[in-house]
């Protein structure tokens, strides 16, 4: 797990192990960007579904429930087959450009 951090956000890049593996560690760090808007990068992860993107499910909305974001970067699955509660997008620039959107509406709603 590669982590790199930039400002309010932190990039996650899994390369190798199982989307449950990868799951596992990224709770056990979880409290040192639990305060950032996270990006998990999952590009190396070639032909994953959106039930695999599943394993992420409940830490995403854990995270997002305390009004950061939390978008997943994957370019092989299904975007239509994806649990409208995860954010999917397919290139790391898209990832960063969300969140920038989303802290623009969270400025606006304070």
């Amino acid at each position: 797990m590669i982590v790199d951090r930039n400002d309010s956000t932190t990039l996650i890049t899994q390369e190798s192990i199982s989307l449950t593996t990868f799951r596992e560690r990224f709770r056990e760090a979880y409290d040192k960007f639990k305060n950032d808007n996270i990006i998990v990068n999952l590009l190396a992860f070639t032909g994953i579904t959106a039930n695999d993107l599943m394993e992420l499910h409940e830490v995403a909305l854990d995270h997002m429930n305390t009004g950061k974001s939390f978008v997943i970067v994957n370019d092989s699955v299904n975007y239509d087959d994806v649990n409208t509660d995860l954010i999917v997008v397919p290139t790391v620039k898209e990832a960063y450009d969300l969140i920038e959107m989303d802290e623009i509406a969270r400025d606006l709603d304070a």
